[in-house]
């Protein structure tokens, strides 16, 4: 099994990892070529994303309502796949936030359910 890790998508990844996108929203400025594979599916549904709107308060209603979604979304297993075969895999995100935001509730998630 790789390594896997999350990173802003507007920070440099180390040489040899497989970058995976996981936002819903193509971040503004970044490449297609930057980019290995956007997981969308994998995101927040827009209902989800907009309710928490990346107020700090609302975060744990956030990381409860992703996580439920997380335990019925196909697209894991793909991700779940994807890091089998590589050996370095950073899930990109475009959020301000390097502490609460969607990746960092999906590396828990796949964490927790590994």
């Amino acid at each position: 099994m790789g390594t896997v890790r999350i990173l802003r998508v507007y920070e440099e990844p180390e040489p040899g990892e497989y970058r995976v996108l996981v936002d819903r929203l193509w971040p503004r400025g970044v490449k297609k070529d930057s980019i290995d594979l956007w997981l969308k599916e994998i995101a927040p549904s827009t209902e989800v994303r907009k309710s928490f709107g990346h107020v700090a308060e609302r975060f744990e209603a956030f990381e409860r309502d992703y996580t439920q979604e997380l335990t019925h979304n196909p697209e894991v297993q793909q991700l779940r796949e994807l890091i089998e075969a590589h050996a370095k895999v950073v899930l990109l995100y475009g959020a301000k936030d390097s502490q609460q935001n969607q990746a960092a509730v999906l590396m828990a998630f796949l964490n927790k359910t590994s």
